[in-house]
């Protein structure tokens, strides 16, 4: 099963940027999507971004498209979460996952099958 840790988080004022990190253990993520979510206090978990993995095709949610891009080091088994122009309702714990799933986009929680632990971001007003 693969293993998936998540870095990069932090605190970051408003119109700020942070890059996320996942690295994965499996060598080859070739075939698979790969997806991060984040979840805030007392919400449910939401998707922010999804990766076909073979041929780069991407896939945002209208609340981050044009800020956040999805990206991926195939040589390094990462994939990478590059957040601009953050806001406070940004802050939550986001979560880099992978699906096995054919269909796209992959967007919902259920469709993935592995996780990560989670890296806090805060985001100050």
């Amino acid at each position: 099963q693969v293993q998936l840790v998540e870095s990069g988080g932090g605190l970051v004022q408003a119109g700020g940027s942070l890059r996320l990190s996942c690295a994965a253990s499996e060598r080859t993520l070739s075939g698979y999507t790969m997806g991060w979510f984040r979840q805030a206090p007392g919400k449910e978990r939401e998707f922010v971004a999804a990766i076909r993995w073979s041929v780069s095709l991407t896939y945002y949610p209208d609340s981050v498209k044009g800020r956040f891009t999805i990206s991926r080091d195939n040589a390094k088994n990462m994939v990478y979460l590059e957040m601009n122009s953050l806001k406070p309702e940004d802050t939550a714990v986001y979560y880099c996952a992978r699906s096995s799933g054919s269909n796209w986009p992959v967007k919902a929680d259920y469709e993935y099958d592995n996780w990560g632990q989670g890296t806090q971001v805060t985001v100050s007003s």
